[in-house]
């Protein structure tokens, strides 16, 4: 594309296979319509996801549903010839380390070599469960893996897919947690909470997955390339120099503010309008206004805040810091 706007026929087209997307999703997954959008613009825009909650609500089964609604054709190795899954789980304990997630060199005896026997980082979705339960040193291998796409190992660097998505979840109360550190949380996009289902939903989903064959029909509706195109597209979306200075209006009012004892990097700053712009895409607009970027200030810097109070809660804080910050000044 030449324009700096997409024009109709790109948006219609991207429209068209987002909303198959998620159809598709949601004939498997009972999820929010909103947060079902937030979640396919962080991948959109080429962020990760954390979701803060509950065991039981279906975050294994959101995640298998996004990477199965893919279909990935060709896309089987890097160019290292590093074979790449579609979908790849972590479940994290206190005794994992990092070469269990990244991957090691072993010594082929009949060979005469060290060959790279690869970790379960080398996928397009990676579902990183219960990642606070993780030490420090574990946490600290998705620190190369999700700012630059790449793993180190002795020497040699091993370029992970495009695209490349991970969805961590975390846990909110427990014993032998670790906290994230603050450069680590704020390398995550988003962080959502699918909650609990309306009693109706609920029993939706104990009716629609009591059966062995509830995702007897479930496939893949979306090419590789559509999705990769949605990442290209992403960077011709409009966003206008007032909603800029509206964002870094926010962002800079969490510095120094009541409670706060760390606010928003910059980087908050540049997740925040990546991840506007590509909720407009996903809405089907060429341009991101003001009220968008509300919507999404809470789920995208509520993770990046350092309170003085532990108990207090980050999406008042942020609603306060919303209503104090108006439009254009």
């Amino acid at each position: 594309m030449d324009s700096a706007v997409p024009s109709s026929e790109y948006l219609t087209v991207a429209r068209q296979g987002i909303l198959r997307l998620m159809a598709n999703i949601k004939g498997v997954i009972t999820i929010d319509t909103r947060k079902l959008e937030y979640l396919l613009a962080s991948k959109i825009a080429g962020g990760h996801v954390i979701l803060a909650d509950s065991h039981g609500v279906g975050k294994t089964s959101l995640a298998r549903a996004l990477a199965g609604s893919i279909q990935w054709g060709d896309r089987k190795a890097n160019r290292e010839g590093i074979p790449i899954e579609s979908f790849s789980r972590i479940q994290c304990t206190v005794d994992l380390l990092p070469q269990d997630i990244l991957g090691f060199n072993r010594f082929d005896m009949k060979a005469n070599a060290y060959t790279f026997n690869r970790g379960p980082i080398f996928a397009h979705f990676v579902l990183t469960d219960e990642i606070n339960l993780l030490t420090p040193k574990t946490q600290g291998s998705f620190f190369q893996v999700m700012e630059e796409q790449t793993v180190s190992i002795e020497g040699m660097t091993y370029e992970l897919p495009d695209p490349f998505f991970i969805i961590a979840t975390m846990n909110l109360k427990g014993a032998h947690l670790f906290p994230l550190p603050a450069p680590q949380l704020d390398r995550f996009m988003l962080q959502l909470s699918m909650g609990y289902p309306a009693e109706k939903d609920e029993a939706d989903i104990v009716e629609r997955h009591g059966k062995d064959d509830s995702w007897k029909d479930f496939g893949p509706v979306v090419d590789a390339g559509e999705l990769l195109a949605w990442q290209k597209l992403v960077d011709h979306i409009s966003i206008k120099r007032e909603v800029i200075d509206y964002i870094v209006s926010l962002i800079r009012k969490t510095r120094g503010y009541p409670g706060i004892v760390t606010g928003c990097s910059p980087r908050a700053g540049i997740k925040l309008s990546r991840a506007a712009r590509a909720l407009s895409l996903v809405r089907g607009l060429d341009y991101v206004t003001i009220d968008l970027v509300k919507e999404l200030a809470i789920p995208v810097l509520s993770h990046r805040l350092e309170l003085e109070d532990p108990a207090m809660d980050p999406h008042e804080v942020l609603r306060q810091i919303l209503k104090e910050t108006p439009a254009g000044g």
